[in-house]
């Protein structure tokens, strides 16, 4: 799981406590190797009664140079470990962010950089969300995002900031071996959905999304 420091650009400390910083006490952001791409760890508040965790402050993570308004929430479920999502996107102008949180078991996640002029173009980064921390990713438009189960029974929610519009989905193939993302292994045969098994590779992929630096 990458760990780096956050860029200064998006320090805005409250307490100084290193590589992750803390706003508001609500939740601590992370960069990762793409600095449009954090992980975030909302702050969870125990009692007997069990735990309470802000999934989504606004006002804290603007802080962090992170601005976005949610449209629309999915959720899916993978019944078996292996099973891979990814990686999807929509084209301009329906591109969409996404703050991925996993509330059941775990899975491997990826954001893969597909802004044309990125320094970062066609490298991605990955991470283990699992229910147990509560840590989640936010992924900008620009990016095709998947991810892999780790666990029997793993729920994921996507929160995107456009909804799903058939005619502006696309993917690049999940294991095309240019992107060198390492995927889990596992003793049975991935499952993959057809769709998932036919999309371009990254070579033969003319990105229509553009870096702002």
């Amino acid at each position: 799981m990458l760990r780096q420091s956050v860029p200064e650009k998006v320090v805005k400390p409250i307490v100084d406590v290193g590589a992750a910083l803390r706003y508001a006490e609500s939740m601590i952001v992370e960069a990762t190797g793409i600095p449009d791409v954090v992980l975030i760890e909302p702050d969870r508040h125990d009692d007997e009664r069990g735990w309470l965790s802000e999934v989504w402050n606004p006002v804290a993570l603007d802080e962090a140079g992170i601005s976005a308004t949610f449209v629309q929430d999915n959720l899916s479920l993978s019944y078996v470990p292996g099973v891979v999502r990814a990686l999807h996107f929509q084209v301009p102008p329906y591109e969409q962010g996404k703050l991925i949180a996993c509330l059941t078991g775990a899975i491997f996640d990826v954001a893969l950089d597909l802004r044309n002029g990125s320094p970062t173009y066609g490298a991605h980064v990955s991470a283990e969300l699992n229910a147990e921390t509560g840590q989640l990713m936010w992924i900008p438009p620009g990016f095709a995002h998947g991810y892999c189960s780790l666990e029997p029974d793993t729920r994921v929610l996507y929160k995107l900031t456009a909804p799903y519009r058939h005619e502006a989905s696309g993917g690049i193939l999940w294991n095309d071996s240019d992107l060198e993302i390492e995927w889990p292994e596992f003793s049975t045969p991935m499952i993959v959905n057809e769709r998932d098994r036919n999309w371009q590779k990254l070579s033969e992929f003319n990105s229509p999304f553009q870096w702002t630096g």
